[in-house]
């Protein structure tokens, strides 16, 4: 029976070594039942978790899919300084790859849910250069993982949209060709017009009616600005709760005061986060933003592209790299970057997440004693689980 399911010998988060493993129903893709010993229906299929611990999914929503390298020999990174240096550099390899945009994208994803994420946003590249190509590549992807994961699609104009005509005509015919948001990228560092940029940006939103997701890679008090102005965007179009700010490094990069008055703001505007556990960058005030009620997601940004050699698909890695880069040791902070990766993430997409009953059954089951040793050792997921059917097993999809 389509999503229905029953799930022996897990121990649902929060846990520890001394509570019993217990068995979860699952009837038509929700989570019905979590307790000892539970019957399973007639014609139920049955799994074993082994006694693993059993988490809601991963939610990966900062992918680039389009860009992904992952399962391709490898190339010595070769791009120059800057944001541009690495614009341009994915510019003059991507139609290099030994294999296609969709080809690469269904490969990647098919990771990522391997590993145990069900809940995926990518943004795919819309320019004058590519047209919609790589935007149908992960279009294509998401098809083809269609009973696997829920996936979003960003329509991304990497290479600005003003630098170049024609730019914000492409933007809305990805829309119609099935792109769920539209994103942007630094309004002022890199299109150097901010209002102009933001103009296309929700002009195109309210037109279609979908989500904005924009890159905000500026710092300090320029981009704390463009943080301003994007609230007052929400405000004016009633869009609390359909906006997303990836990146946001203006939020590590201002005295305490104005990180305050930043975060208070995206709460204000129900404004939601997005990080990538950057190497090069402070890490975001993640306690401040979740005090606050900020919806705040993790994603694994590009894999092994033109931009960088780092990214393997697996968001459980991220959860680690998150809490690594944050300095976290106790258990109740690395379960918190695990809860910002699975919850966070599905918040941030406006999707109902979680291991109570009629919760989604979106489930990932995870070798390890506690969820901080699950994190710390990383070994492949046990059992992955979209709408109560089994997706992938042992780290292979089924």
């Amino acid at each position: 029976m389509t999503g229905d399911l029953l799930i022996r010998s897990v121990r649902p988060w929060p846990n520890s070594l001394d509570v019993p493993a217990v068995d979860v129903l699952c009837t038509d893709g929700l989570v019905a039942s979590i307790g000892a010993d539970v019957d399973a229906p007639p014609g139920v299929p049955v799994v074993d978790g082994a006694g693993g611990v059993l988490l809601p999914s991963f939610a990966d929503v900062h992918a680039h899919l389009d860009s992904t390298r992952l399962g391709l020999p490898f190339r010595p990174h070769s791009a120059g300084a800057g944001l541009g240096e690495l614009i341009d550099n994915d510019r003059r390899n991507w139609r290099s790859a030994e294999r296609g945009v969709a080809e690469r994208a269904t490969h990647t994803l098919g990771l990522t849910i391997a590993a145990g994420a069900t809940i995926v946003r990518s943004h795919a590249q819309v320019d004058v250069d590519s047209g919609l190509d790589k935007l149908e590549g992960v279009l294509a992807a998401r098809e083809a993982h269609a009973g696997r994961a829920t996936v979003q699609v960003v329509a991304f104009p990497q290479c600005g949209i003003l630098r170049e005509k024609g730019t914000a005509d492409l933007l809305e015919a990805a829309l119609r060709a099935g792109a769920d948001l539209v994103g942007g990228l630094d309004p002022a560092g890199y299109d150097r017009d901010p209002v102009r940029h933001l103009d296309v940006v929700f002009g195109l939103a309210e037109k279609h009616q979908r989500g904005v997701d924009v890159h905000l890679h500026d710092a300090g008090s320029l981009g704390a600005f463009q943080v301003e102005l994007i609230c007052e965007r929400v405000a004016a179009l009633d869009m609390r709760g359909k906006v997303t700010i990836s990146h946001a490094f203006a939020l590590s990069s201002v005295d305490a005061e104005r990180q305050r008055e930043l975060v208070d703001l995206l709460a204000e505007h129900d404004v939601a986060v997005t990080t990538v556990a950057p190497g090069v960058r402070e890490p975001l005030p993640l306690r401040q933003l979740r005090w606050a009620g900020v919806r705040l997601g993790l994603g694994q940004d590009g894999m092994r592209d033109y931009w960088s050699p780092y990214g393997n698909g697996d968001m459980l890695d991220r959860a680690w790299q998150l809490a690594y880069r944050n300095g976290f040791r106790q258990d109740a902070l690395v379960e918190m970057c695990v809860d910002i990766a699975t919850r966070g993430g599905a918040a941030v997409v406006g999707r109902p997440h979680g291991l109570t009953e009629g919760s989604p059954a979106d489930l990932v089951v995870v070798p390890g004693d506690t969820v901080t040793a699950a994190v710390m050792d990383r070994a492949p997921r046990t059992l992955v689980v979209h709408g109560g059917r089994v997706v992938a097993a042992g780290g292979e999809l089924v």
